[in-house]
């Protein structure tokens, strides 16, 4: 839960749900920010905590310029991790040896988890590799398919996630209910 310092805290009613939001416009100097360090205030309001992410670093972002050199670094805290296959399939079979590991040590291997949820989004661009003859897509969706087949085997060691992992479809940032 937020600290709240800047009482950014608000509910935004839709229908019958109801959105815990955060209100950027309580930061002085939020209004001039681009889009991207807006999304980064909203995480800061979100999840200051008073230790990691203090009222400081909020102003400080706050009081962005784009001409200074930076003077504080500033926490970021994602509320998931969305990985393509060529990053997330190696972490998904590090995750299973790992649990495999613990699991041969004694250990419980339901404590080996990501702490932030993880989603592993599989996307195989569609690769014209035959551009320009009379079959390219036929072509191309056999390259696809192997390239699938590559991908799902090498995790053939990789276990369900355990009840404290979640899927689900990404919320928008600036809501949560």
């Amino acid at each position: 839960m937020s600290a709240n310092s800047f009482d950014a805290r608000s509910t935004l009613q839709v229908g019958d749900e109801s959105y815990e939001i955060f209100r950027l416009d309580k930061v002085e100097g939020a209004a001039r920010l681009p889009y991207s360090l807006k999304v980064l205030l909203e995480n800061l309001l979100r999840t200051e905590d008073g230790a990691n992410i203090t009222a400081d670093h909020i102003r400080a972002l706050g009081g962005w310029d784009s001409q200074a050199q930076p003077s504080q670094e500033i926490q970021f805290t994602p509320a998931r991790v969305i990985m393509q296959d060529f990053t997330g399939v190696p972490c998904v079979v590090d995750l299973a040896t790992m649990r495999e590991a613990v699991k041969e040590l004694g250990g419980d291997p339901a404590k080996i988890n990501p702490l932030a949820p993880a989603e592993l989004v599989i996307d195989h661009s569609v690769i014209a590799d035959k551009f320009g003859t009379r079959t390219p897509s036929a072509r191309t969706s056999s390259w696809s398919t192997a390239a699938t087949r590559s991908a799902t085997s090498s995790c053939a060691g990789a276990r369900p996630p355990s009840t404290s992992s979640r899927s689900s479809r990404p919320a928008p940032a600036s809501s949560t209910r």
